[in-house]
Parts: C-alpha cells; sequence; structure tokens
C-alpha cells in the first residue's frame, strides 16, 4: 500500500494530549471476545486529524476513492471507486481527483455487503452521491490494485442512469443484491428499492431492476429477516420548529406474496405505535411539537405496544408514494430512522433501529438528539409488539446512523453529526460499542473508534466547490461471516469476530473515500 492510501491510518495508540476534549470520557465496556476497549475522546473539530481506535483494534483500508475501476464507465465519468468525472461547470477545464476547485464528485461508497460467493471474499456496495448512481465490488482476494474494484451495475434495466444508492442488503430467497435510494424516480416520489441479481460466481446478471411494489419514499436501510420479509428504515426530515424538525418518516415491513420472486408483489406495511390511552400516535398528530407522546418515546423506562398498518398491498407497475400513504393509514413517524438490524440469538424477534435526531445544537425538540429503539415481537412476521428506547443520545452522542451487532451482546452504533454540529461541539464522529440488556435504564457505552478527518475532507470542510460533503462521516459498519444462504442472514448467527470467518468492515465516507477492514491488534502488530 502506497503512501497515498494511508491516508487517514489509524493511530492504535490512546489519543494523544492535543485531541483531550471536554466531550467526557465514556464507562469501559468490551464486547464478547474483549477488542472494542475505550477510546475516551473523539477527535476535535480542527486541522487533518487520525482515525483514533480502540486498543484492541487495527485496521487496514481495502478500497479507496483513487482505485481504477476494472470496467469503467468512462462516458459517465465512473471510472474509479469514489469519483465521478462527469463534467461538472466548466469542460474546458480538466477534472482533478480531489483538493481542487474543479474537484471530482466524491461519489461516497455507503454501506457494505460481505459475501462468500463463487470462491471470492467479496465485498459490495452502493454509492450515495454524484452525478448518477452505481454499484461496485471489492475483490478482498485481489493481488493488485487494479483487479481490485468492480462496476456492477450504473444503469436499470432500461438503460437509464440509476439514482444514487445508500442502504443495502443481500436477499438469500430471491439471490439478489436489494439497494435503496433516498432520491426520486424521474416524475415520481422519492427513492425506492432496486434489485441486481447476482450469479453464482458473485457477478450481475442483469441491470439493476426497481421494485415497485416495495413502494417510494426517502427509503435508506433495508435488512432481511428469516421469514423473507424486508425492513426498509425511511430517512427523511420533518418541517421546520423550535430549532429543529418534526418527526417525519416510518419504519416498513414487506412481506411478500412469494419470498423467491418480489416480483409477485405482497403488502407493505409501516409501524404503528400505541399511546399509553391505547390511541395510536399518527403523524397528523406529531406535527404538533407540544404532543407530549415525543417526550414519552423519548424516557428511559417507558414501553408501548405496537402494530402494523397496511400501505400497499399487491404488485404495482410504477412506483407510488409510500410515505404519503403510510401518513394516511395512521403509521407512526419518527425523527429520520436511518438503519436498523436484528439481535442474534432472537429468532428475529428483537429489532433494533436508529434514529439520527436534528443533528443541531440550536433543537428545543424532544428528540433532538436521536435514539437507538428496539422493537420485540414474538416472531418477525408477528402483526403486534412493543416498543421502547434503548439509547437516547445528547449532544455528545447523537447523529446515530449505520448499526450492525458484533456479537449477540454487543452493538455497534456509528455517528453521521455533520459538519455544523462538528464545530459546535468541537468533535467529531465516534462509533459506539453498546451493551445489549433488558435493564430500562441508560445501557453501558464505549467510544471504540473516534474518527479523524483526512486531508481531502478537510479541504472540502474549508473550501470546496460546494457540491461535496466536508467532514468525513463514518458508514457501513459491517460484521459478516460472508454466508450468502438463509442461514447467513445477519441475526441468523452470533458473530465471532476474528475467527477467522466473520470480518468487520466501515467506510470512511467524504475526503478519500477509504473502505477499512478491523483487525485485531496482536503481539506481532501495534500499528
Amino acid at each position: 500500500m502506497s503512501a497515498g492510501h494511508k491516508i487517514g491510518l489509524a493511530a492504535i495508540a490512546t489519543a494523544c494530549a492535543a485531541a483531550l476534549l471536554t466531550t467526557g470520557a465514556l464507562p469501559a465496556a468490551a464486547d464478547d471476545r474483549g477488542s472494542f476497549g475505550d477510546v475516551p475522546y473523539a477527535n476535535p473539530w480542527s486541522g487533518i486529524q487520525n482515525n483514533v481506535l480502540s486498543p484492541g483494534l487495527r485496521q487496514t483500508s481495502v478500497a479507496w476513492g483513487s482505485l481504477p475501476l476494472t470496467n469503467p464507465d468512462t462516458g459517465n465519468g465512473i471510472t474509479n471507486y469514489g469519483y465521478n468525472f462527469a463534467a461538472l461547470k466548466d469542460t474546458t477545464i480538466p477534472i482533478t481527483m480531489t483538493q481542487n476547485a474543479h474537484e471530482a464528485w466524491k461519489t461516497e461508497p455507503d454501506k457494505n455487503v460481505y459475501l462468500v460467493i463463487g470462491g471470492h471474499h467479496y465485498l459490495y456496495q452502493g454509492h450515495e452521491t454524484g452525478t448518477r448512481g452505481y454499484v461496485t465490488r471489492v475483490d478482498l482476494d485481489a493481488t493488485t490494485d487494479a483487479t481490485r474494484v468492480t462496476l456492477i451495475t450504473d444503469v436499470d434495466n432500461l438503460g437509464a442512469a440509476l439514482p444514487t444508492f445508500d442502504g443495502i442488503t443481500w436477499d438469500p430467497f430471491t439471490s439478489q443484491l436489494l439497494l435503496t435510494s433516498e432520491n426520486k424516480f424521474s416524475g415520481t416520489p422519492r427513492g425506492g428499492v432496486w434489485a441486481v441479481m447476482l450469479d453464482a460466481s458473485g457477478n450481475p446478471t442483469s441491470a439493476a431492476v426497481p421494485q415497485y411494489a416495495l413502494g417510494s419514499g426517502a427509503y435508506e436501510g433495508i435488512q432481511n429477516d428469516s421469514d423473507g420479509n424486508l425492513w426498509i428504515a425511511e430517512d427523511n426530515g420533518g418541517a421546520a420548529s423550535n430549532g429543529g424538525k418534526l418527526p417525519n418518516t416510518f419504519i416498513y415491513r414487506f412481506i411478500p406474496t412469494n419470498k423467491a420472486d418480489l416480483a409477485q408483489g405482497g403488502v407493505l406495511q409501516a409501524l404503528q405505535v400505541i399511546r399509553k390511552d391505547n390511541t395510536p400516535a399518527t403523524w397528523t398528530q406529531l406535527q404538533n411539537p407540544a404532543d407530549p407522546f415525543e417526550v414519552d418515546v423519548h424516557t428511559y423506562g417507558n414501553s408501548f405496544k405496537t402494530g402494523w398498518v397496511t400501505v400497499h398491498t399487491g404488485t404495482a407497475a410504477a412506483a407510488f408514494d409510500a410515505s404519503g400513504t403510510a401518513q394516511t393509514a395512521g403509521a407512526t413517524p419518527f425523527k429520520r430512522p436511518e438503519n436498523g438490524v436484528f439481535r442474534p440469538g432472537s429468532n428475529f424477534g428483537e429489532f433494533y433501529f436508529t434514529e439520527t435526531g436534528d443533528t443541531t445544537s440550536t433543537s428545543n425538540l424532544p428528540g433532538a438528539y436521536g435514539a437507538v429503539f428496539r422493537l420485540s415481537q414474538k416472531s418477525p412476521s408477528a402483526t403486534t409488539g412493543t416498543l421502547s428506547p434503548f439509547w437516547l443520545g445528547d449532544i455528545q452522542h447523537t447523529g446515530f446512523d449505520n448499526i450492525q451487532f458484533a456479537s449477540r451482546d454487543t452493538v455497534l452504533v456509528v455517528e453521521d453529526a455533520g459538519d455544523g454540529l462538528h464545530k459546535s461541539r468541537n468533535a467529531l464522529d465516534s462509533g459506539y460499542a453498546v451493551q445489549v440488556s433488558d435493564d430500562s435504564k441508560a445501557p453501558k457505552v464505549t467510544r471504540w473508534l473516534a474518527e479523524g478527518r483526512d486531508s481531502s475532507a478537510y479541504y472540502d470542510s474549508a473550501s470546496n466547490p460546494g457540491y461535496n460533503d466536508g467532514d468525513n462521516e463514518i458508514t457501513g459498519i459491517h460484521v459478516s461471516d460472508g454466508d450468502p444462504s438463509v442461514g447467513g442472514i445477519l441475526g441468523a448467527k452470533s458473530p465471532n469476530l476474528f475467527d477467522g470467518s466473520w470480518r468487520g468492515f466501515w467506510t470512511q465516507q467524504h475526503g478519500d473515500n477509504i473502505t477499512w477492514e478491523l483487525l485485531p491488534v496482536t503481539g506481532d502488530n501495534h500499528s
């Protein structure tokens, strides 16, 4: 790996004195294998900073923005892993990769899916920004940079450009990658789900096909369950109020008619939370910032009955507005749900999902700093359940985004607080290991990652031409053994990270757009 590829590489030792902030140290906690020890402080919002990992962890880059694609779409500027060189403003000026007023679009590889398929170890991801969306595959077995990253697709089944993607999951029932977009279909409501079929060697057999029966919304997280259902988190802020935004979008469950063929349609549902007086908390009610429900649902010790309301039934020949229909049906909105995952060992009966909140220090709304919620049901297809706050955010821990279990009792939650909040709290983003228990009080938490800021992100934060994000963001946290079968759905098995089969990854978005693999520190490597 060249020196350029090491930009942002973690300093594994304890944070230096210059990085000590007043954001507060966290109590030490560790996962079942003891790797997620304590990083006491976040990195400050100043200059260029190294990533700092817990003493039991190290990281190595598996892909970075400048890596060339083995099969580029040169005509549309998709030639590199994390950059799009399509013409931006002045086509007479050459576009440089980064740190220039005419720099390329940074396409921000997002969530990851690890699969051991066709004898290869692959990491798949969609790309969140740029002039068009695309899907890439990192060959973790590649021996040269030139053969490492492949373009899976950047067009749909009609040959049209794809929207940018955020979420991704592997659906073993249909042998498809399912990708979510928060953006628009042409002339239709926001976002949706696209499917890319893979063959037994992990190669695409078609372009991306829109899955209209799953609806259209500001879709982000997507997750399978053992019954073949699909769970989707919708991330879109609501109307401005008291310095923040009102709860606006939903948690969905799609129950397919035939789990082996999503084209046959099914039932799209949205989560409904029941107040203490046995009436539902609805979107219309929660547009009143004085409604007491938001305080109640963001209070430790409270729990609420839940049900599911029907948003759509059958197939769909075109996109339909899932979000608007969920509002009308009486579903309960949250403050920007982002991602969700099932707890291992729960038989898919415990679903944890993140709520980002307002990502500002000026909001006076309840739930401004977001939360992680726990939805408990007797089975993944049950019609009723119970919702409770698992972890409530504060200004030091907020902007909750990606979530992933590292073991049965340790869930990893990462921040995307945004440039403004980084500055106002003088702290960049962090990744946390949160211990799961049945207590109705704040859980034990430790910081396993204090994300830094690479030179490219620092440039964008200070002086970029306006179309690239600034400070680095943590995303794509992923722990998997790569099992592509139904038995390998995340949540079916308890992870045993670093045992030779289970592997962990995360992506440092913006800037250099590096995707990292997490590794344990052993006696032979301490840096």
